[in-house]
């Protein structure tokens, strides 16, 4: 990655943390009651926060999460993807599961965090997409901090677990339908792009 290209990627993600710490201090002022709607964050928002994973589904009545792509890894560990959304803000966030198949804890997390040595440890800060028509590969943004945006605190996966992510990417032009996503020690898979 080129530093104009780091430049780039980490412009993006102060752009984005400078607009939620707007948001938050817009909060904070004045008795004005406002509506709920106006004051919910953008999908970008909610989703930016590297501490934050999705949620999984609730109630006994929920709805299987559709699967739109799985990439196997080692020792039974293995990638489901269930969405790739482009939003409004320009973002792309990546949502699954990380499943354990086999029959012993995997604690072997530590790749997926990719060059990222010290912001974001225990991650899939090492996530990739690759848009091939238009010939580029995206990096999980990045706080001012260094920090991911994207699920951290990976250490073990027990046997039988399965364990929500999310990575955010800035987004490939509307023209993209489809990227490869790829995780260290995964096979890259090519997933679809809603939104």
């Amino acid at each position: 990655m080129s530093i104009r290209q780091m430049a780039k990627v980490r412009g993006g993600a102060a752009v984005a943390v400078a607009a939620a710490m707007t948001l938050v201090l817009a909060g904070c002022g004045g008795g004005d009651e406002k509506s709920k709607d106006s004051q919910k964050p953008s999908a970008s928002q909610a989703q930016g926060s590297a501490s934050q994973k999705p949620a999984a589904p609730s109630g006994g009545n929920a709805k299987p999460v559709e699967v739109i792509a799985t990439s196997q890894g080692p020792s039974g560990i293995v990638v489901e993807i269930n969405a790739a959304t482009r939003d409004e803000d320009g973002y792309l966030t990546v949502n699954g599961q990380i499943k354990n198949t086999g029959s012993t804890p995997f604690a072997q997390t530590a790749t997926w965090r990719g060059d990222e040595k010290s912001a974001s440890p225990a991650s899939v800060a090492g996530a990739t997409v690759v848009d091939n028509a238009g010939k580029k590969r995206y990096y999980v943004l990045r706080d001012t901090e260094g920090r991911c945006a994207c699920t951290t605190g990976l250490t073990v996966i027990k046997a039988g677990e399965s364990v929500p992510f999310f990575a955010q990417f800035p987004a490939p032009p509307t023209s993209t339908t489809e990227v490869v996503f790829g995780l260290p020690t995964f096979a890259a898979t090519p997933i679809k792009i809603s939104g």
